[in-house]
């Protein structure tokens, strides 16, 4: 009989300490498939000042004395991660018994043995779910007890600049959306989303963040309407049509049951994190028999560089409950003669006509 594998808790504190930083950032490389749409500033705790600035001077015909005062125009905006942290239990043989059964085989056949530093990984690793949700749906808590409470996500903070007006229709970062997007308006609607971008926004290589259900819809309706056309010989349309390719459709799994849809490059979507300094760490304590504690703090947090409309547009998607109503018919104007008729008239339905000539008497 083949011996089991055993790691002493020394190994796994030693796993812990010496790889210390890479096991940080696999909860991060877990999340790629949305963080690999956005941008990292790596080494951040808790806030540092993000945003643009502006300069508004410009050339003019040739006068040597001419001058123009002209100020330095910041717009900022804070980048703020949050230290989380994480104390999961788990049973060290389990973990050694997944990673056997899922783990590659070589040439000759033979499982890759499974050392301390993969059994952490594996742990590492499997927060990267629970963060990857959070990017969007967010909500800061300080008193919470799971990764939706750590941080605001990216929807959050859309909804807050709305209701303080930073992101509106007036200042041209802002669409509201009036009837529900379908497989039968898809189309329509994300070419008039298009249309209504600032030009310079539009003029630049862009992100649209959605959800895989909008991106099915749009490729329903493409080919609902363009079935015909020489130039249709792919099902999937990735980029807006009339875009010219810069209007890229970015479907995430943690989109979904999203009110908003952001159009903006991959450069303005900041994820911060930090897994470097002395208030990050992991490490690995004896919980009880056959039982250990994995321990971790990592700092993370997102933000948009800037809201400004040359570089960032929000579609708030229609409810159902605020489609437009057809209006009903009107009733039909009552027939004050219909007791009369009923009375006086033909008796074609027997019994029932003589019932309505009694009651009218």
């Amino acid at each position: 009989m083949a011996g089991k594998l055993v790691f002493t808790l020394e190994q796994y504190q030693e796993a812990a300490v010496k790889y210390r930083k890479e096991l940080l950032m696999l909860p991060i490389f877990g999340s790629m498939d949305t963080l690999k749409h956005m941008t990292g500033r790596p080494g951040i705790r808790y806030k540092e000042r993000v945003g643009t600035m502006d300069f508004d001077a410009q050339f003019g015909p040739y006068k040597p004395q001419r001058r123009s005062n002209n100020n330095l125009k910041l717009d900022f905006r804070t980048l703020e991660t949050f230290l989380g942290s994480v104390i999961a239990d788990f049973e060290p043989n389990q973990a050694i018994q997944t990673l056997l059964g899922e783990g590659p085989t070589k040439g000759d056949g033979q499982m890759q043995t499974p050392t301390a530093k993969h059994v952490l990984a594996f742990m590492a690793k499997s927060l990267s779910f629970h963060l990857n949700e959070a990017i969007w749906a967010g909500v800061r808590n300080a008193n919470g007890d799971t990764t939706m409470d750590l941080f605001d996500g990216f929807d959050t903070i859309t909804q807050k600049e709305i209701e303080a007006e930073n992101i509106s229709v007036a200042k041209g970062n802002y669409l509201k959306l009036t009837e529900k997007i379908t497989r039968a308006n898809a189309c329509d609607v994300l070419k008039d989303i298009l249309f209504s971008l600032d030009p310079h926004l539009r003029a630049q290589q862009l992100n649209l963040y959605c959800s895989q259900e909008l991106v099915d819809m749009y490729n329903e309706s493409y080919q609902l309407t363009h079935g015909g056309l020489p130039y249709n010989n792919r099902y999937a349309q990735n980029a807006v049509e009339g875009s010219e390719g810069r209007l890229v459709m970015v479907p995430l799994a943690n989109k979904v049951g999203s009110n908003f849809i952001h159009i903006t490059p991959k450069s303005n979507m900041l994820y911060g994190y930090d897994n470097m300094s002395d208030e990050t760490s992991i490490l690995v304590k004896e919980y009880a028999p056959f039982m250990l504690s994995f321990i971790a703090t990592m700092f993370f947090g997102v933000q948009f560089e800037t809201i400004d409309k040359r570089r960032f547009k929000t579609i708030e998607l229609a409810t159902e409950s605020e489609q437009p109503q057809t209006p009903a018919a009107p009733a039909a104007p009552a027939d004050n003669n219909a007791g009369g008729e009923n009375a006086g008239g033909d008796n074609t339905n027997g019994g029932e006509g003589g019932e309505g000539g009694e009651g009218n008497q």
